[in-house]
């Protein structure tokens, strides 16, 4: 008699990254990418994209509507190391360069059905005087390298937050 092998199951999550609330800037951007652990593999759809640049709305909200869609679909055979997205939104400086705006990371939820989240969204601020000159002289506020180490613990350490920002997004799963 055969030995069966593990049992694999499957997570498909679409939505989109819906709209944002960034009081302060115009013309942003958004990138996501998933984090997800080592029993975890795409099998299908984009795990990561880059929306088109949105101005805010008209209305008195003032939203930046992206209606950016997500699809992919993922197959493990362990729930450990559950899917984020992490979220990037980006926009131009007074001198015109693109520098971060917010980080963001949420899990995929955990039933199936529609939900809606928001993301708080956060920006890194240097941590001495000389840096914060530094990146004030040089048009360059600090960013991380690597956007998916919102995900993790590690890496983090002794970073703080300039302002929380929220961002709505869509997932079904």
């Amino acid at each position: 008699m055969a030995a069966a092998g593990p049992s694999v199951f499957l997570l498909m999550v679409n939505g989109q990254v819906e709209s944002a609330q960034f009081p302060e800037y115009d013309d942003l951007y958004c990138k996501y990418c998933f984090v997800y652990g080592q029993d975890w593999a795409p099998t299908a759809g984009l795990e990561e994209g880059i929306s088109q640049i949105t101005s805010k709305s008209q209305d008195v909200r003032r939203a930046l509507v992206w209606n950016f869609p997500i699809d992919v679909t993922f197959k493990s055979t362990n729930p450990y190391g559950w899917p984020q997205i992490v979220l990037s939104v980006y926009g131009p400086d007074v001198f015109g360069n693109d520098v971060v705006r917010g980080y963001g990371a949420v899990h995929v939820p955990f039933s199936p059905g529609r939900h809606k989240r928001t993301i708080p969204m956060f920006v890194p601020e240097s941590t001495s005087k000389l840096q914060k000159f530094t990146s004030w002289f040089m048009g360059r506020r600090p960013e991380y390298t690597d956007p998916k180490v919102v995900a993790q613990g590690e890496g983090r350490e002794g970073k703080a937050w300039a302002q929380w920002l929220s961002l709505c997004l869509w997932l079904r799963s």
